[in-house]
């Protein structure tokens, strides 16, 4: 029998669809498609493309790496590039971290600083082998591998794969001031609430047992830009201390100059033993993550005189190597980090201007350029949507569509994991603010007209009552 040749061989998540734009080239901060559109990329792809899609320096630097070196196995020999990036990295810090590890994705880059935190604790001159559980944060997202879906609370992209995931973490409340905040309860108090709550897992789990903390020092795309207060992190990191523990900060999204410093935790009084980076490294123009290392753990495990029992093919990519130290560069060249805090103010105030009075926004919430618009059918009571109208899903799906234009980096979970509605609005570094005028105003027509094509009617319907 003769098998029907497929129309679209790439296999996408839902095995029948796909996405319904070709994109067939990149221009500043838009992407043009095969049908004719032009698309504002307001998302940075998955905040990854943070000089835009068409930067002619990186381009270059990746091509003159090609034509020297494409290829070398990271065990055998050194590629000066990835030498060089590695410092770059390691000197951003001031000498506070002191060691880069060069990966290939943001879940790679999490299962590295997994592996790197129990290696330490088995390399200490008295091991700590039992060192061997994980607390983590709920609604957090730390990547699709099983090592990280172990310490994310994406429930949707988790629940399908529990039996396979080790059961090596438990979960403290995130820090989370929309649906965190106790009425009448002050910042300063959360946090020492917190605190508490941290120092209580511990001694539940046992003290010995805990090899590490590990947060996201802004919430990514599953929590929707949750920031910490003032305090916050000092004060787990306290915690972590008292009881021998690290902490190992997730930037993977929100690191790398996307929330206003180059490094998340630069603006939390604190430093991490282990900090994840990634998407914003490479700006898309090469397939890049990294881990880096505080000074002290280095220090340690040299004494040890072992090894870190691991290696990957891909490690150290020259020619991913190459596009990030040049995209680095140009960040630092350009002081496009002070950009992202210019417009970032700018797009926030224009954001809440716009559309902190419309009846189903909940939350606005963000810092740098990496904000997150939350959505409810109450704002009293923060009722999330059902999830059966699959609100942020339509919001992305209307934003794709013709006169509209606009990509929004949609997920739901923020109330319970399953429920809750979001987009997170997060463009390139170079985003001018007329650019920013436009974002704001296609983003207000989208929720506009998906909320009176579809939520309106039912509410009509079938009673759901919201805030007017």
């Amino acid at each position: 029998m003769e098998l029907e040749t497929p129309k679209n061989s790439l296999l996408y998540r839902d095995f029948e669809s796909h996405p319904a734009a070709v994109v067939k080239c990149g221009r500043g901060i838009y992407l043009e498609t095969e049908d004719g559109r032009t698309i504002l990329d307001a998302t940075s792809g998955a905040a990854v493309a943070c000089l835009g899609y068409d930067n002619r320096e990186v381009q270059t630097a990746v091509a003159r790496q090609l034509m020297d070196l494409s290829y070398c196995h990271p065990g055998f020999y050194k590629a000066k590039v990835a030498e060089d990036l590695a410092s770059f990295l390691v000197n951003s810090t001031h000498g506070l971290m002191s060691k880069a590890i060069l990966c290939g994705s943001g879940s790679e880059a999490v299962e590295v600083a997994v592996k790197l935190a129990k290696t330490y604790f088995t390399h200490l001159r008295s091991p700590q082998p039992e060192r061997t559980h994980f607390i983590a944060r709920t609604g957090a997202w730390h990547g699709a591998t099983l090592g990280a879906l172990t310490l994310g609370d994406f429930k949707g992209r988790k629940d399908p794969f529990v039996d396979l995931i080790p059961q090596m973490a438990s979960r403290v409340s995130a820090c989370s001031t929309y649906r965190g905040l106790r009425e009448g309860e002050s910042e300063e108090a959360y946090v020492r609430r917190l605190a508490q709550e941290l120092d209580d897992e511990f001694q539940k789990i046992g003290p010995h047992k805990v090899c590490a903390f590990v947060a996201e020092t802004v919430g990514g795309s599953a929590s929707g830009c949750a920031i910490p207060v003032p305090g916050y992190f000092p004060a787990m990191k306290a915690i972590c201390a008292k009881y021998g523990a690290l902490l190992i900060l997730d930037e993977v999204m929100c690191g790398m100059g996307r929330t206003g410093t180059l490094h998340a935790w630069e603006q939390e009084s604190i430093v991490p033993d282990i900090q994840t980076i990634g998407k914003g490294l490479g700006s898309g123009y090469g397939a890049i993550s990294a881990v880096l290392v505080n000074a002290n753990l280095i220090n340690s495990l040299k004494a040890s005189g072992k090894l870190f029992a691991h290696g990957q093919t891909y490690m150290a990519h020259p020619l991913a190597a190459a596009a990030a130290l040049r995209v680095q560069q140009i960040i630092q060249e350009e002081n496009l980090v002070a950009n992202v805090c210019k417009m970032g103010d700018y797009l926030g105030q224009r954001l809440k201007s716009r559309l902190s009075s419309h009846p189903f926004v909940g939350d606005i919430r963000g810092r740098g350029l990496f904000w997150a618009i939350e959505f409810v059918v109450d704002k009293h009571s923060k009722k999330p949507f059902p999830t059966s109208l699959g609100i942020n899903g339509k919001m992305h799906t209307r934003g794709m569509k013709k006169g509209y234009e606009i990509a929004l980096f949609n997920a739901n979970g923020t109330y319970d994991g399953y429920a809750g509605d979001h987009f997170l609005v997060c463009p390139p570094y170079i985003v001018t603010e007329a650019e920013v005028d436009d974002i704001v105003e296609r983003v207000s027509r989208v929720i506009k007209d998906t909320f009176a094509g579809i939520v309106e009617p039912i509410l009509k319907g079938q009673g759901l009552s919201g805030s007017r």
